[in-house]
């Protein structure tokens, strides 16, 4: 052999124990924080498959720990017989509750940057984890319209003044260079339509009481005037712009966090509602214009902001039957939830406006000036993931919204420094990711819940510190989610009437997906 083709052999062997063919488990890095991280790059990450279940009789379970597994794959025989646990899980299939619409993130223009910012390969494999069949299953994806924070500069797509025909409206070039093309590569990827939904931060300046897109400052007039009918015709027009992409919007928002330019004086875009101008502006501008334009079936979605504004807010637009025929779901963002329980916000409008759904449109760990930005391989920050996806479900939530796809490693950018986490961390340097737990807290409920899945009722043995919720599938099959934020590890049994019994383990500082057929 000679020696240019012992080193190329050399070379070869060298790259395959660097970088192992596709298929394989989690490449962990360790960055100081409580747990991993999983590294990959353009030719390697570790994926999960179609998480095809065994048939009736036996159960798949899928771990992950503080201690570092990723959705670990496990199979085992349920039993006709008791285990003789003393905590046991019940499934109550005949208690039926709200069906799932899914889960997903936000394509900003931050999570686009960096995304591209990677060679095509390691595009096409950061893509593969949330799109497609191997991946976690991701089918609502959020579009800022136009800047938001998580942006590199102040831009509408109408920013001439006085302009109320809008015959000036463009979309930016982060739409169509960027954006566009990538929500096109993540519906190429996956095996079912996504569902995208769209939240303007704010009006042009123009448009505006205070003349700027950032702070406080909500729209010149009243609901039913020029300028609120423009601001309606504005959503209009970016779907328009979008189609011809052959991207169609599920639905769009009233507007991303409208406390934020009405209370607060936010440095970044805001524009400011109350819940009565709200109400107004879709009974008598955003309601029919979408209406009369090639969209009538887009869904409104109500708020937008913290849950903790319900369900005073629903109450005042929901009452109106004129706003109320044209919403079909509320949306609420996580931070602060901690200030309210979740049945007095959730639970309470769910019984009071049951016809609406409710649904997770934004969330971010990083984001607290307590704990603020990137942190690698903080599993605290999967656990906060699962308790709030958790908590949301078992109150009438339909769905969770993540924030940024994707950041870098400063968690950006952001024009106004406003630096959060992300489930996935770019290294553009080394051309390579980071999967952070928050990934894998997202996995294991929006591989297994698919779309159309419906909650039903689990009862419990004795008192626990486990938190739970379970789901029957399309298929029939069914799909139980256990987090353990205990540093104990808890034996327990489920006890399926109409398959038997699981004798299972939820390991300390651990997510345990649970699935079995039952037909």
């Amino acid at each position: 052999m000679s020696f240019r083709s012992t080193i190329l052999l050399a070379s070869v062997f060298l790259s395959a124990l660097v970088t192992p063919s596709a298929g394989g488990k989690c490449v962990a890095r360790h960055f100081g924080e409580d747990s991993v991280v999983c590294e990959c790059n353009s030719t390697y990450c570790d994926s999960f498959g179609p998480a095809t279940l065994p048939p009736v009789g036996q159960y798949a379970s899928y771990l992950s720990t503080m201690a570092g597994s990723r959705l670990e794959e496990g199979r085992g025989q349920v039993h006709q017989n008791s285990s003789g646990a003393d905590l046991r899980l019940t499934i109550a299939a005949f208690q039926k509750y709200q069906q799932i619409r899914g889960f997903g993130g936000a394509m900003t223009d931050a999570a686009a940057m960096n995304i591209l910012s990677l060679s095509p390969g390691s595009q096409d494999q950061l893509l593969r984890q949330f799109f497609s069949a191997e991946g976690i299953g991701y089918n609502l994806m959020r579009v800022p319209m136009a800047s938001c924070d998580f942006s590199t500069r102040l831009y509408t797509y109408a920013d001439t003044p006085e302009d109320y025909t809008l015959n000036d409206f463009t979309l930016a070039p982060e739409d169509i260079k960027m954006k566009i093309p990538l929500l096109q590569r993540a519906q190429a990827l996956s095996h079912r339509s996504l569902s995208l939904l769209a939240s303007a931060w704010s009006a042009p300046a123009w448009m505006k009481t205070s003349g700027t897109i950032t702070g406080k400052g909500s729209l010149k007039g009243l609901p039913g005037g020029k300028v609120h009918k423009t601001w309606a015709q504005y959503h209009i027009r970016f779907l328009e712009e979008y189609a011809k992409y052959n991207l169609t919007f599920w639905a769009v928002t009233t507007g991303n966090e409208p406390t934020a330019g009405q209370l607060t004086n936010y440095s970044f875009q805001a524009m400011g509602f109350t819940p009565e101008e709200q109400r107004d502006w879709v009974a008598l501008d955003l309601g029919p214009a979408l209406q009369d334009s090639s969209f009538p079936n887009t869904h409104v979605i109500l708020l937008d902001d913290n849950r903790l504004l319900l369900p005073y807010w629903a109450k005042v637009v929901l009452s109106d039957v004129h706003a109320g025929r044209y919403i079909y779901g509320i949306g609420v963002h996580w931070y602060l939830d901690n200030f309210i329980p979740p049945e007095l916000s959730l639970g309470v409008t769910h019984h009071l406006f049951p016809e609406y759904y409710l649904i997770g449109t934004e969330a971010c760990a990083g984001w607290s000036h307590l704990d603020k930005g990137v942190k690698l391989g903080s599993w605290a920050r999967a656990e906060e993931y699962a308790h709030d996806i958790i908590q949301d479900l078992n109150h009438y939530v339909v769905g969770w919204i993540d924030w940024n796809l994707a950041l870098d490693l400063t968690g950006g950018p952001n024009w106004v420094k406003n630096f959060v986490d992300s489930t996935v961390i770019v290294n553009a340097h080394r051309d390579i990711f980071y999967k952070q737990p928050t990934f894998y807290s997202m996995a294991h409920f929006s591989k297994f819940l698919w779309e159309g899945s419906q909650r039903v009722g689990v009862s419990v043995s004795q008192q626990t510190s486990m938190e739970f919720t379970a789901f029957v599938r399309p298929d029939g099959s069914v799909v139980l989610i256990i987090l353990n934020r205990s540093s104990s590890v808890i034996q327990f049994e489920v006890w399926d009437p109409a398959v038997g019994y699981i004798p299972s383990t939820a390991p300390s500082h651990s997510l345990l997906t649970l699935a079995w057929n039952t037909l």
